[in-house]
């Protein structure tokens, strides 16, 4: 079992928050003493705060910046395919 407070600012994550979770796409904004503002990549951005001993059953990996410049590449490619299709709907 890890926790929050092992995570670094500036980094992205592959998560599993609880045994049975799906893995999750993370990035760590900012910390304060006790906190960590947190990115979760899902359908649509969510932002949140977490405390630094809140529990993660499993860190997957830290990604390289070589992944996050890929993953970037291909998230931002969806999104805008989903605006002109929102576009063309009206």
């Amino acid at each position: 079992m890890y926790s929050y407070g092992l995570l670094e600012p500036g980094c992205y994550y592959l998560v599993q928050e609880k045994k049975d979770d799906s893995i999750k796409l993370i990035k760590v904004a900012t910390e304060t003493d006790h906190c960590l503002y947190v990115f979760y990549y899902e359908d649509q951005l969510v932002t949140g705060w977490r405390k630094k001993g809140d529990p993660i059953h499993d860190i997957v990996e830290c990604l390289t910046d070589d992944h996050v410049a890929s993953w970037e590449k291909a998230y931002n490619d969806n999104q805008e395919q989903d605006s002109y299709q929102e576009e063309d709907e009206e």
